[in-house]
């Protein structure tokens, strides 16, 4: 059964994260770009922050997952838009690159995805 998803990247140093049916925090698994100064000032539009992330141990593990608990509930009873929430730290590389690939798996499925991201635009966090 297909669904309309909505999934929205943060940053948990922003802001609250964002009301969802599921929200992956993914700060405390998988491995942080953030942490190595060639990676740092990227985003997930750049191609090396998305091969460390995507070559985290798990993190394909986890889309898979998480697209399939997105068809549990598209198949419930009250059929509306199902949202996703995925957070890391800053909110410019974990949480965008999981959301882009979870986006990509849910589309293959047959679903209608929207993705927005709500803190990649914004300035690296000093921490």
């Amino acid at each position: 059964m297909s669904a309309a998803v909505e999934i929205v990247s943060f940053g948990y140093l922003h802001d609250e994260p964002p009301a969802a049916h599921m929200t992956i925090d993914l700060r405390h698994h998988f491995r942080d770009p953030h942490v190595s100064p060639e990676l740092r000032y990227m985003t997930a539009d750049d191609e090396p922050v998305r091969v460390a992330v995507l070559n985290t141990p798990g993190i394909t593990d986890l889309v898979e997952a998480t697209a399939s608990a997105v068809a549990a509930f598209a198949s419930g009873p009250s059929a509306g838009v199902v949202t996703v929430a995925d957070g890391c730290a800053g909110g410019r590389h974990r949480a965008p690159t999981f959301a882009r690939a979870l986006a990509d798996r849910l589309t293959a499925a047959g679903h209608q995805v929207t993705v927005r991201h709500r803190d990649m635009g914004k300035a690296v966090v000093a921490r």
